[in-house]
């Protein structure tokens, strides 16, 4: 199956031995505001970042935000589609100073959580734009949303580091984000 979807968006999909942990950064008690990557090997061809995130109070419209290498430039764009179950809506973004990564919190208490994949391909590259696609959702008491991000980073450097952040909200104890190279 995952051969049949890697040939159709044009690759080899990876094996699971192809993925090897890289770190894990886990929120300890009175949260942070953000979870960093940094001083990111060269090594991999893709990354990927899996991640549960806990916003550190109660409110709504929460998004989880991502940049790159410590750009907090008008150097991004993002695509946004999700579903709540009882309705559908888009959303886009250019020139701005960050990436869309997972799911719009509507009215959480600050104990709920976004489950999330986020891939960043060709990480390493330096002659071409960074783009990065993430999955993600949660069961928000019965009003959970599904969303599919993709960003871009109008910049040819490589990737070194990788912020993740709630909007408007700290991340809360137990938010838990792991760094996968793939190969």
């Amino acid at each position: 199956m995952l051969n049949n979807i890697a040939a159709i968006m044009g690759g080899a999909a990876p094996e699971v031995g192809d993925y090897e942990s890289i770190q894990t950064i886990t929120v300890g008690s009175g949260g942070q505001a953000s979870a960093e990557f940094t001083s990111i090997s060269s090594a991999y061809k893709h990354l990927q970042i899996r991640f549960t995130a806990i916003p550190s109070s109660a409110a709504s419209g929460y998004r989880i935000r991502g940049q790159f290498n410590s750009d907090t430039g008008n150097n991004y764009a993002t695509h946004l589609l999700f579903g709540s179950g009882t309705a559908i809506a888009s959303a886009a973004g250019s020139s701005i100073s960050q990436f869309s990564v997972g799911s719009s919190v509507q009215g959480l208490t600050g104990s709920q959580t976004v489950v999330g994949i986020l891939d960043v391909l060709d990480y390493a590259s330096t002659n071409k734009y960074k783009t990065a696609r993430s999955l993600s959702g949660g069961d928000f008491n019965g009003s959970g949303e599904v969303a599919f991000n993709s960003g871009l980073w109008m910049n040819t450097n490589a990737i070194t580091s990788i912020k993740l952040y709630f909007d408007t909200a700290n991340l809360n104890q137990y938010s838990s984000f792991a760094l996968y190279g793939i190969k």
